[in-house]
């Protein structure tokens, strides 16, 4: 009985290590990574390491892992423009390495690639984009600077092994002069649609005026030529019509109740052919 467990005990010792060499020989690249493999005695190899399980050589050889799915990163800078007024800009930057190039990214950059590369390359297109566009420009031509950033920003990435997803303006901000100077702009412009409203209604009113007198005149002038031709038939016409208006508005009325004829003594009624008194006397 001792003699197995002696061969047990010596069975279980190379068998533990033989383990524990091999849980050290294994390792794993999740998705979305890849793993470059460093050797102490030939250096960093040139071949990417595949999603899965995979072996290497204990202590001789290391694995370094990249997560290669793209990444935000926010780039900020205060730089002036072509008309030397001051702007604050924020750039998002969606970014990832390109994985042919993670054995020369870790060569030269490391594991903080994107911290050393993106600031100062970003800064730099910023500065020098900006500088060739107006502060009218940077608003009214957003899109186009910002093609132009990603544009210039995408070359110089490529040159560090990186490879940008998307680059886009997410915050704009001028100096307090440039703003006060816009607001300033757009007051007088509305007070000059204003000015300008006025003025066209003032000639309208005019215009109006010009027709309306017009017409009057020519109203005038056909009524002098009517009565020209008709003498004082048309005003005698008038006369009656306003007579029998007004008799017709006093016989309806409360306070009246008599209006003497021309033959009781009075000066404004008269009697008809049946009788009757009539309340004005119209033929006057």
């Amino acid at each position: 009985m001792s003699k197995a467990i002696n061969v047990l005990s010596k069975m279980a010792i190379p068998a533990g290590l033989l383990i524990m060499a091999a849980d050290y020989a294994m390792y794993d690249v999740k998705g979305g990574s890849r793993g470059v493999i460093f050797d102490r005695v030939s250096g960093v190899q040139q071949r990417v390491v595949g999603e899965g399980t995979h072996f290497l050589v204990p202590w001789l050889q290391k694995a370094i892992i990249y997560d290669v799915r793209s990444k935000p990163k926010s780039i900020a800078t205060n730089t002036g423009t072509k008309d030397l007024q001051m702007v604050s800009l924020t750039l998002r930057v969606l970014h990832r390495p390109e994985v042919m190039e993670l054995p020369r990214i870790y060569q030269s950059l490391g594991l903080d690639y994107d911290e050393r590369v993106l600031p100062s390359i970003g800064n730099e297109v910023l500065k020098s984009i900006v500088a060739q566009f107006d502060a009218a420009e940077l608003i009214t031509q957003r899109e186009v600077v910002s093609q132009r950033i990603r544009r210039e920003l995408s070359t110089r990435a490529g040159e560090f092994g990186i490879r940008l997803e998307d680059v886009s303006i997410t915050h704009m901000t001028f100096g307090a002069e440039f703003t006060k100077a816009v607001e300033q702009k757009q007051i007088a412009q509305q007070d000059a649609e204003r000015a300008k409203f006025l003025v066209e209604k003032a000639e309208q009113m005019r215009q109006a005026s010009v027709i309306r007198a017009e017409g009057e005149a020519e109203s005038a002038e056909a009524i002098s030529k009517a009565l020209a031709k008709v003498g004082d038939g048309l005003l005698l016409i008038r006369r009656l019509e306003a007579s029998k208006e007004i008799a017709r508005t006093l016989s309806r009325s409360s306070n009246v109740t008599y209006l003497p004829s021309a033959g009781a003594g009075g000066k404004h009624g008269r009697e008809d052919g049946s009788g009757n008194t009539l309340l004005l006397n119209i033929g006057r």
